[in-house]
């Protein structure tokens, strides 16, 4: 199920004008759902799906151990794909609630490791 939503918010992002660039990086240390371009910011982009607001807001879903996470697994992304090295990071979510998607652009800032 959630490749349905990580696909719909990759459209999403496509018809903000993101490039998008790799869906579900995964490593060792996690996975980040959409590495894409923004202009001059690679953004490292989470996903998080409510089906209702009982559950909670999707975009108060990234915690920080959700961040440390991400951010990990963009470090590693960063030495690993090196053509991509020149352009700032910056760390986005996409909210779907229902059939409504937000985006969430700096969302949180990078956690050093």
């Amino acid at each position: 199920m959630g490749s349905r939503y990580e696909k719909e918010a990759a459209d999403y992002l496509r018809r903000q004008g993101y490039e998008i660039l790799v869906m579900n990086y995964r490593n060792r240390k996690g996975e980040i759902d959409i590495v894409a371009r923004d202009g001059v910011y690679l953004c490292f982009v989470e996903v998080k799906y409510r089906k209702d607001a009982a559950a909670g807001d999707p975009l108060e879903a990234v915690g920080w151990r959700k961040q440390t996470v991400i951010c990990r697994v963009a470090d590693h992304f960063l030495l690993t794909h090196r053509q991509w090295a020149d352009l700032q990071i910056r760390f986005d979510v996409v909210a779907i609630l229902k059939d409504e998607i937000t985006l969430l652009t700096n969302a949180f800032p990078y956690i050093g490791l």
